[in-house]
């Protein structure tokens, strides 16, 4: 611990597992303190409790929290200014990764996919820029993926949700500093991550989950998939004073693979 993101007041969807989880530990471990949202309200709770465990009590709070209802993005911002007193760092990282061509995508699937991946991210900037604007300075942080840039067959609807969200960052971006505020937006756009939505990605569900980690460390250059700590180290830097100069900017964290 040394302290990065003292002081800061922050929001991370999709945080009761996998790399939600790990942003939110992270950033607790730094100094800030942190609102656990997920569908799974159990589980934010988990992780909450969890977090205060280590980081001491008042240090997390946990909401159930579906990204895709616009009265529940504001529900939730409430409670970051009731709970946190303000609000200074969100994190949009909820998110799905379910396969599927052009063709074989459902129309249920696509839209599933953008509300979780895109609409979800757009209300939580909308809903809580009023809020950072009252905390200056402020970071919006979007998890987007390397599936932004690096399209695949295979994942149609999920390719165009993350793009989705890379765009998105940068009007977020610009907007912000042309009205002057001191609110940065960035996008992050990790390659696969040893996380549960690796899952969504297995072609062969009846092989083993080492045969399909195998199978994609084999495409980074680097040799292996990320973990959930390498990406949350890179929201800490983006939530972090560090990082005041990088707005409407992406942080690539693909061992390489965007390289290529």
């Amino acid at each position: 611990m040394t302290g990065r993101v003292t002081g800061k007041k922050a929001l991370v969807t999709g945080a009761a597992q996998g790399l939600g989880a790990a942003i939110a530990l992270k950033l607790a471990q730094e100094g800030a303190r942190v609102l656990v949202t997920d569908i799974n309200a159990e589980g934010a709770a988990a992780m909450a409790e969890a977090i205060n465990a280590e980081c001491g009590a008042g240090t997390a709070f946990s909401l159930r929290h579906d990204v895709t209802q616009e009265a529940e993005w504001i529900a939730a911002v409430a409670e970051a200014g009731e709970r946190m007193g303000g609000l200074s760092v969100l994190v949009n990282n909820a998110g799905i990764g379910l396969g599927g061509t052009v063709e074989s995508t459902s129309l249920e699937l696509w839209e599933r996919t953008m509300a979780i991946n895109s609409t979800g991210p757009f209300l939580g900037c909308k809903y809580a820029l009023p809020l950072l604007r009252d905390n200056q300075p402020g970071s919006i942080i979007n998890i987007s993926s390397i599936a932004a840039f690096t399209a695949d067959p295979f994942l149609a609807a999920y390719n165009a949700s993350k793009a989705a969200v890379w765009m998105l960052s940068k009007s977020v971006a610009l907007y912000c500093a042309r009205a002057k505020w001191n609110i940065r937006c960035n996008s992050v756009h990790p390659a696969f991550v040893e996380t549960a939505i690796l899952e969504g990605f297995r072609v062969d569900k009846s092989a083993p989950i080492a045969a399909t980690h195998d199978k994609l460390s084999r495409t980074i250059p680097m040799g292996r998939i990320g973990q959930p700590e390498e990406v949350a180290l890179g929201v800490v830097y983006l939530a972090s004073d560090e990082s005041s100069f990088m707005t409407g900017s992406e942080l690539k964290l693909d061992g390489g693979l965007s390289a290529m």
